[in-house]
């Protein structure tokens, strides 16, 4: 038996690239439900086309900032993916106080939710930023990842059972930096660069999704997983870019 078959699940942020994707592997397993919790009515109708108006899916319009919604979104969950994030890191920079209250503050009402309505398992995406961070993206996502092993302990139950995954950028990720920076070599325009030795940790989505998985079975309630992820420099990545693109870009 799968780990989603007859489950009720929840995805916070489900109608991004990550929780479609998800979601797609999810219904392979048989699930009774799947919930698509999101503020963006565009992005859950474009979720209705392109899973067909499954039967087995539930779009929910909601925000993680509104504790009552979640509330009633959790109620009869078997298990919640929390991957809902305001992620953009140039942006958050100038953003803290959206940062802070989206990120740490809807992570905080994820967890009261779960609590009040017994789910047996929560799972947190995190981010590589987290470790060490310096910025603010990585910063809140460094305490929703406290939040999330501290309420492990404080639960005064059984359940849930909350768990965290962290890894790196998911390869062409909406706003991420592979199409972004194809989209520019594409128009010619100039490519920009913070520091000719960034690196990043990469994974895709299929890797993601199976990690997050992987958490679900095999978690027993306050860990973090993190694989073992390859990197590559910035530069690299804009080479490879001009290649495919026939291009040679102004960094």
């Amino acid at each position: 038996m799968s780990i989603f078959e007859g489950k009720t699940v929840l995805i916070t942020g489900g109608t991004g690239f990550l929780g479609r994707n998800l979601t797609r592997r999810i219904l392979q397993d048989n699930p009774a439900v799947v919930r698509l919790f999101s503020r963006d009515e565009v992005k859950h109708h474009l979720a209705q086309q392109e899973f067909n108006n499954d039967s087995r899916l539930r779009f929910l319009v909601g925000d993680v900032r509104d504790y009552e919604r979640l509330k009633k979104a959790t109620r009869g969950c078997d298990i919640v993916i929390h991957a809902a994030a305001l992620k953009r890191v140039d942006m958050m920079e100038y953003n803290t106080s959206e940062a802070i209250k989206n990120n740490i503050l809807g992570t905080l009402n994820v967890v009261e939710a779960c609590m009040e309505n017994k789910v047996k398992k929560v799972i947190m995406v995190s981010t590589d930023k987290a470790c060490e961070p310096i910025n603010i993206y990585g910063a809140c996502k460094f305490v929703s990842e406290r939040i999330f092993i501290e309420s492990n302990y404080s639960r005064g139950g059984e359940y849930p059972k909350f768990i965290c995954v962290r890894y790196g950028n998911v390869l062409s990720s909406t706003g991420s930096v592979i199409p972004t920076f194809a989209e520019k070599i594409k128009k010619g325009h100039k490519i920009p660069l913070t520091h000719p030795d960034m690196t990043r940790f990469i994974i895709n989505a299929d890797q993601a999704v199976d990690l997050i998985f992987t958490a679900i079975h095999h978690g027993i309630g306050g860990e973090i997983f993190v694989p073992i992820l390859p990197s590559f420099k910035i530069t690299q990545l804009i080479s490879a870019l001009d290649q495919i693109h026939g291009k040679k870009s102004e960094v």
